[in-house]
């Protein structure tokens, strides 16, 4: 599928992918053609802007969107790119900062030439029904900002920097 913005994901409970199908459909919203696929499956070739979404589990980035940025880099150095995570399980700035920390390293480790144009963190989620043993007695929590995830993707879209839509309209 071609579209102005290919958001791709890696997540491994759905969390993520609910909140890069969020951002697909805010631009969708402002009139910007999006959409959203799993990182294991996405090709960025012409995409005119790419949004690398990844779940963050024990520190480290998704293995898909690693892998998606490893692969692509190439390609992702031509076109302009924002990059979010999700993952602590509040919004408490320590955990936010911490976070960010670990997407930037990251980014870094797989593609150190990349430099998107926006990096954010959102909240994660966690359903202990979803998860194995010892992992399942955690604490059902859902960190996600939903009006965070809109307000970005909306800013994204109006960025020159990240998409010109009249170039593309």
């Amino acid at each position: 599928m071609q579209a102005d913005v290919l958001v791709t994901y890696g997540s491994k409970h759905g969390s993520t992918r609910e909140i890069a199908e969020a951002i697909s459909d805010t631009f969708g919203a402002v009139g910007v053609d999006a959409y959203a696929e799993s990182a294991l499956t996405a090709d960025p070739h012409g995409a005119r802007a790419i949004v690398v979404g990844a779940a963050l589990y024990t520190g480290k980035l998704h293995p898909h969107a690693v892998h998606f940025l490893e692969r692509y880099k190439t390609a992702l150095a031509d076109v302009p790119l924002a990059v979010f995570a999700s993952g602590p399980q509040t919004l408490e700035p320590e955990d936010v900062t911490s976070s960010l920390r670990q997407l930037r390293s990251g980014l870094h480790a797989a593609a150190p030439r990349l430099l998107p144009v926006s990096l954010t963190i959102f909240g994660g989620a966690v359903d202990p029904h979803k998860l194995r043993w010892p992992l399942s007695r955690m604490q059902a929590s859902d960190a996600r900002d939903w009006n965070a995830v809109r307000d970005w993707a909306r800013e994204l879209a109006g960025r020159p920097d990240f998409l010109e839509l009249s170039a593309i309209h």
